[in-house]
């Protein structure tokens, strides 16, 4: 009996230990950075980001499709809205890590990429509004070219004129994809190419200033989201129809609307979580890999029909896409292999004394640079 309550006096300072070494490791910066690095690897990032994406793109659909909530601004600034109270309630639980110092990071990032932020988010859901669910997906493909040409023109990133080949099948799948869609009309086209330019920018941002800067998602978008809502704002009059205080808010609908508000909380926390995990063309080609599920949903449940040549344009880009990453990681691997192989520097053999055995000699040794 004794040894139980010993056992279990062990377990229970054990557990308060971690529970102490956790909430220490949230109030500072790096920390808070380990846990992320720690508990949510790029599978798991990635994987999370992929479910909630397919998800959300498909109720946002239902939302502004079955039941008539045809304002796509609108609908993002209730889900920023939803994300900054969440937040702030994690903040009150002392459960949102600390931000790195105000000096490792100027206030003009965090608002350029608030800013930058409202225009990604808000123009998906206009152009997922004007647009079929397929011809969404396919202008996404385009991001990944649009994120190599920022990082060279923001961080002089050069690539290879093997990936230079990939990216222009990219573009021409694009094309196919774009000009040949059944469902195709002329503003949602506009408001899709304008999505793109923000939407790759915005990726490459959040990558960045997660792994150059210590920060870590939640912290991130708690800066970030005030910016966002002030922009979602001021876009509201320019791109939503009027009459959103006429909409019947009835249970099913409200339920419908909270339900998206929720899924496009987790969305932006798996995409930060992803992007800072691995890398803006990674997070991107992720989203190839959601256009087939993403265009099989909307042929079931929306009776979407991008036509077969869309489709063949879609499958070329994709093809495209793959061969890009396939070489992006050929060039990773070769890379980490060149820099584990040691570089053995031989040191002169020293001769053999006088006074030792004729056979005795001294082995030299490798440094390893």
């Amino acid at each position: 009996m004794n040894v139980l309550l010993l056992l279990n006096g062990f377990k229970g300072r054990a557990l308060e230990e971690l529970r102490s070494s956790l909430y220490n490791e949230l109030r500072t910066s790096e920390g808070a950075k380990r846990q992320q690095q720690r508990f949510c690897g790029p599978v798991v990032a990635m994987s999370f980001n992929f479910f909630v994406a397919v998800g959300i793109i498909l109720t946002n659909k239902l939302v502004m499709g079955r039941v008539g909530f045809n304002f796509p601004i609108f609908l993002t600034l209730i889900h920023y809205s939803i994300a900054w109270i969440l937040l702030a309630f994690f903040k009150t639980m002392s459960l949102l890590p600390v931000s790195p110092a105000s000096k490792t990071t100027p206030f003009s990032s965090l608002f350029s990429l608030g800013a930058i932020m409202a225009f990604a988010s808000g123009l998906a859901n206009t152009s997922l509004k004007h647009n079929s669910v397929g011809f969404y997906q396919m202008a996404k493909i385009a991001v990944t070219p649009t994120i190599v040409f920022a990082e060279f023109i923001l961080f002089r990133k050069t690539i290879s004129f093997k990936k230079v080949l990939a990216l222009a099948v990219v573009l021409a799948g694009v094309a196919v994809a774009t000009v040949t869609d059944l469902e195709f009309n002329a503003f949602g086209a506009c408001i899709a190419i304008a999505w793109i330019i923000p939407s790759a920018i915005n990726k490459i941002l959040w990558s960045n200033l997660q792994q150059e800067a210590n920060w870590t998602a939640l912290a991130l978008m708690w800066k970030t989201t005030p910016v966002t809502i002030s922009f979602l704002l001021a876009l509201m009059p320019w791109l939503d129809p009027p009459g959103v205080l006429s909409f019947k808010w009835d249970i099913n609908n409200s339920t419908a609307v909270l339900t998206s508000a929720l899924l496009g909380f987790l969305l932006q926390w798996s995409g930060a979580l992803a992007l800072g995990a691995t890398s803006a063309t990674s997070h991107v080609v992720l989203g190839q890999f959601k256009t087939c599920v993403i265009v099989v949903g909307g042929y079931l449940l929306f009776n979407s029909d991008p036509g077969f040549v869309s489709l063949c344009g879609a499958v070329a880009a994709l093809g495209g896409t793959s061969v890009y990453t396939s070489l992006n990681l050929k060039e990773a691997n070769h890379q980490s292999s060149s820099k584990q192989l040691p570089t053995q520097i031989p040191l002169p053999k020293s001769k053999t004394s006088e006074n030792g055995s004729e056979g005795s000699t001294v082995t030299s040794t490798s440094i390893v640079v």
